[in-house]
């Protein structure tokens, strides 16, 4: 896998600090709310699971699993749910957990969708922010780190289900995706 990384974009200590930090800030934010984290299966898991040990508060876990990308590279714009919440969402503060924002197309879907379920409130945390691939008018509400227009891949990012057990993020080589 070392072979098809360009470059490390960003180390394994500096996600263990960010993530810290957004533990803590999500944990004063939420303190006395009805907190549920959703991670958004599968490239939140490794982030959604550290995040999760980061908030000190009490909190309810579940998962999405939604696909619009296959095993391309860019989003195919049609958004397919594939695990949806198992439980209801009326008076909870639910915060979705996301690897990456890129187009934004699948958060924006999920965020009205979700909103129509009467949560008290809907966010987004995501550990990455890509905004030159924005697509949809959505920013998150909480962000790690902003990176540039790059395919990257590592802590739960994925080509075509590599890559997603590096322990950072890294950028991988454009011979790697466009065989």
């Amino acid at each position: 896998m070392e072979q098809d990384i360009l470059r490390t974009l960003i180390t394994e200590q500096e996600i263990s600090e960010k993530v810290k930090e957004l533990g803590a800030r999500i944990s004063r934010d939420y303190t006395g709310k009805n907190l549920m984290m959703v991670g958004i299966l599968k490239g939140s898991v490794v982030f959604m699971a550290d995040l999760m040990r980061a908030v000190s508060i009490p909190a309810k876990i579940d998962f999405m699993s939604v696909s619009s990308y296959g095993t391309g590279v860019k989003t195919s714009g049609v958004v397919k749910i594939l695990k949806d919440l198992d439980i209801p969402l009326e008076g909870v503060d639910l915060l979705l957990v996301e690897d990456i924002l890129d187009s934004g197309l699948t958060l924006q879907y999920l965020r009205e969708i979700l909103q129509k379920r009467n949560p008290s409130s809907v966010r987004i945390v995501t550990l990455l922010d890509k905004p030159e691939g924005r697509k949809a008018d959505i920013r998150p509400d909480y962000c790690g780190f902003q990176v540039p227009d790059e395919f990257v891949v590592g802590y739960g990012l994925d080509y075509a289900e590599r890559y997603r057990n590096l322990p950072y993020i890294g950028i991988l080589k454009p011979e790697v995706y466009s065989k």
